[in-house]
């Protein structure tokens, strides 16, 4: 093991190289930076110019062990609080390592033209030697684990895309076709997910504008049926906590709220299924004070809407045997600002507003932070008592490539470890959760540029400042002995919980992957 760190930390020497002195791969990264700045995006600017990337093996070694390996170590009681000073220290190691690669991304033109006055600047990575980065199976075979230079093979690869090498990142996608397969461990299923997404993205690149963009069109790759992704969908919610755990927080942060409210109106941004809402109506049946009346009005724009009627309908009569007045109403329009008036959602006199938004705002971010702004503008016009939302916590919407790949990479192995560890390998479910939900996210994130990429999710410290920006303030959630619970149901060790600055957050073995949080306008009581 200690060969092979050494050949791994003289890889990304040569990957940093590629990245430098590759011309196609410096125009592509000026055109993201200026457009990041000119959308308002936050991009990580070092405080000192980069000339030379150093990570030690060490930081490599740690970075790699942290989505491969998995081994964080957890709190007996689960809730994440006091982690081991060794599950900090991986974490931050993957950031710095991270921070890093965009950092030497991000180099000013001065030293742009210096370096292609003093050397021959070259459009392919091969001719940079990259091909030479990472050595053949054949070669590593002996003594070295496959899964790391799995890992590895998809890195180079990356950096091969992002340097629009066709041919090497091809040949390479070739390598990782031998290890990676939907079949196999949680490494190389989540690594044939990427590779998918890699594979889909080279074509893409058949459509490069003059001005480096990447123009977006129809990819060879077979479409997903609306039924085959809510099945996948219910599957999820079934067999993980993932999404019982938002439903779970964001109804009791509403339940919490609505204590001593007559006429509650909840709005629900992007409605495609009724899952959330059958454990809200038997709280708010068993309310000392007695059971409110209740309207629930769905913002959808998916197109088959037969389906959800017939849920919520069952939802009405279920509602009306637990003495619940219920209506339910439905707009067939996508979330936009200027849907999003008291008078286009029928807002009553004397009701409580509640918005939820279960993994849905994200699609608003985009290239910039303005569409985001606006929805946020526009939900605190209606002035709500309370905004329910529950996201990803990653960081896929960096304005850097090769930035977003990485941080995918370590995001998704975690979420196909915890799959691994709660369903057989050759689960039907599991193979069905994976290729027609999470595998569509990655490719997602992985292949498309622009109003394409809808999988922009953010971590909990820059929904926070978003939020905050828009006159939201955090309301602390209540339901940490609840969400224990819930996870005890599971029989799985590796989900572990905790709370940050009021969100609380959803992790696989100290990983967090999902968050849930409530907010309230700045005007509004404290107290709930």
């Amino acid at each position: 093991m200690e060969g092979f760190n050494g050949w791994l930390y003289e890889s990304f020497n040569h990957d940093f190289a590629i990245r430098r002195f590759c011309s196609a791969r410096v125009e592509l990264e000026q055109w993201e930076l200026g457009d990041a700045m000119n959308n308002e995006i936050e991009p990580f600017f070092p405080d000192d110019e980069i000339s030379t990337p150093h990570l030690a093996a060490s930081e490599v070694d740690d970075f790699v062990d942290s989505f491969i390996n998995m081994d964080y170590d957890v709190d007996d009681d689960g809730d994440g609080d006091d982690k081991d000073d060794r599950n900090s220290k991986k974490q931050q190691n993957f950031h710095h390592f991270q921070d890093k690669i965009e950092a030497f991304s991000i180099v000013n033109d001065d030293s742009l033209m210096i370096e292609g006055d003093e050397l021959e600047m070259s459009s392919s990575c091969e001719d940079l030697g990259a091909n030479e980065m990472v050595p053949s199976i054949e070669e590593v075979s002996h003594g070295v684990d496959q899964g790391l230079h799995l890992v590895h093979l998809l890195l180079a690869c990356a950096e091969a895309v992002g340097c629009r090498d066709i041919h090497l990142a091809t040949s390479m996608l070739s390598q990782i076709g031998a290890s990676a397969t939907p079949l196999g461990d949680s490494l190389q299923r989540v690594s044939y997910c990427f590779a998918t997404g890699l594979k889909s993205r080279l074509s893409l690149l058949q459509n490069v504008n003059g001005n480096g963009t990447i123009t977006n069109c129809a990819i060879d790759v077979p479409m997903i049926a609306r039924e085959e992704k809510m099945e996948a969908f219910q599957l999820l919610y079934q067999t993980t906590p993932y999404i019982a755990f938002g439903f779970m927080a964001a109804n009791e942060a509403i339940c919490q709220a609505a204590q001593g409210k007559g006429s509650l109106h909840i709005i629900d941004l992007g409605m495609k299924h009724t899952l959330q809402w059958p454990s809200l109506i038997r709280a708010l049946a068993s309310r000392p004070e007695g059971p409110p009346t209740l309207r629930i009005t769905a913002l959808t724009s998916d197109e088959d809407l037969v389906e959800l009627e017939a849920s919520m309908k069952s939802l009405v009569e279920d509602a009306s045997s637990l003495s619940i007045a219920m209506e339910f109403h439905m707009i067939s329009e996508p979330v936009t600002p200027s849907l999003m008036t008291r008078e286009n959602l029928n807002l009553r006199e004397g009701e409580s507003l509640y918005i939820n938004s279960v993994m849905h705002l994200h699609k608003y971010v985009k290239e910039s932070r303005g569409s985001l702004k606006a929805i946020l503008q526009a939900i605190k016009k209606l002035g709500p008592a309370l905004l329910t939302m529950v996201e990803q916590d990653a960081n896929h919407n960096g304005p850097f490539f090769l930035g977003r790949f990485l941080e995918s990479l370590q995001y998704y192995s975690a979420i196909f470890d915890s799959l691994e560890a709660s369903l057989p390998r050759h689960s039907p479910q599991r193979m069905k959760i994976e290729r027609l939900h999470f595998a569509e996210e990655i490719r997602n994130i992985v292949a498309y540029e622009g109003t394409d990429r809808m999988e922009r999710h953010e971590r909990a410290d820059q929904w926070r400042r978003q939020l905050g920006r828009a006159g939201f303030q955090v309301m602390g959630l209540k339901c940490l002995s609840q969400a224990r619970m819930m996870l005890s149901v599971y029989g799985c060790d590796g989900y572990t919980l905790g709370s940050e600055k009021g969100c609380l957050l959803l992790g696989w073995k100290g990983r967090p992957l999902m968050l849930a949080s409530a907010w309230q306008l700045h005007n509004a009581s404290s107290a709930y």
